[in-house]
């Protein structure tokens, strides 16, 4: 079996606010042939996402494969809203980062 890192199959991998109570999570790929390989594999779903991010996946309000701009698109309920006491990511900026090690296993 071989495999890639999401990192180096994702062009662009973000999170940021989606107001103040979510962050939104995108996968985004340069050509199709990964971005379809990514999907194959079966690596980002609901159920893998709520895993790797430990959450609930409940908290998962939105999860869209989107076609047209070959992206992988989550949001997720914050456990408080932004900038409130204890929230330490005030932008949502720094939540992505469990995503860049996933491990994608490639059609031979």
């Amino acid at each position: 079996m071989t495999t890639m890192k999401l990192s180096d199959l994702a062009k662009t991998i973000r999170s940021k606010n989606a107001g103040t109570d979510k962050i939104t999570f995108d996968v985004i790929f340069r050509e199709a042939a990964a971005y379809e390989q990514v999907k194959r594999s079966r690596a980002l779903t609901r159920q893998s996402v709520s895993q790797l991010l430990k959450i609930n996946p409940n908290r998962i309000t939105d999860f869209v494969e989107y076609d047209p701009a070959y992206a992988i698109k989550f949001t997720i309920l914050r456990d408080r809203p932004s900038g409130s006491a204890g929230d330490g990511d005030i932008f949502g900026a720094q939540q992505y980062a469990p995503l860049l090690d996933v491990e994608i296993e490639l059609d031979n």
